[in-house]
């Protein structure tokens, strides 16, 4: 697997947003509380299964708006928008420090879009899908924003709490990702 970045990258904690229900842009908080193998306390994801915690990198989020969107963190459902740290090319299996507490595993990287959201609507495209990547909680604690966010391993394609179907998505959606800079590396060349 490609990696982008090394181990001990840090980057920091732009924004936190939860949401009572799924299905809805989500508010943005100054902090909130992670729970051991269950997600952000009151937020409509968490739970017993392999994407507890969501988190978009404000890159990702900047550039829709260079598309002419008025979006910003929270918008795409994202539990944690990062900065400085390219969430989308760690693998699954990655340990990503967030604090002085949280350890997240990375458990899926993108997701299939079943059900268009309003962002969808708006632009006829959302990130979240291809760049948003999803965790399980192993450490809990609370998350502010300003905390840094640390790469500490680089994970080896597994995690124990995903299914099969959700690694071979994670695959083909990093895949479908490296091809895309490809393309834009060799377009910004010619």
């Amino acid at each position: 697997m490609t990696q982008n970045q090394p181990v001990g990258n840090v980057g920091r904690v732009v924004s936190v947003n939860l949401s009572e229900r799924k299905t809805m842009r989500k508010k943005r908080y100054e902090r909130g509380t992670l729970v051991l193998d269950r997600g952000f306390a009151d937020d409509a994801h968490a739970g017993d299964w392999h994407r507890q915690v969501s988190l978009l990198a404000q890159e990702s989020i900047d550039e829709m708006c260079a598309k002419g969107l008025d979006v910003g963190p929270g918008d795409f459902a994202e539990n944690i928008t990062t900065e400085g740290v390219d969430v989308m090319t760690l693998p699954v299996g990655s340990i990503v420090h967030v604090g002085d507490e949280v350890v997240l595993e990375i458990s899926q990287i993108g997701k299939v879009c079943h059900n268009k959201c309003a962002i969808y609507y708006q632009a006829g495209d959302c990130v979240m899908p291809r760049e948003g990547v999803f965790a399980v909680v192993r450490a809990a604690g609370d998350v502010e924003v300003g905390d840094a966010v640390e790469i500490v391993s680089l994970g080896d394609g597994t995690c124990e709490r995903s299914p099969e179907d959700s690694l071979a998505e994670s695959e083909s959606v990093r895949s479908a990702n490296e091809c895309r800079k490809l393309e834009k590396a060799a377009a910004s060349d010619g």
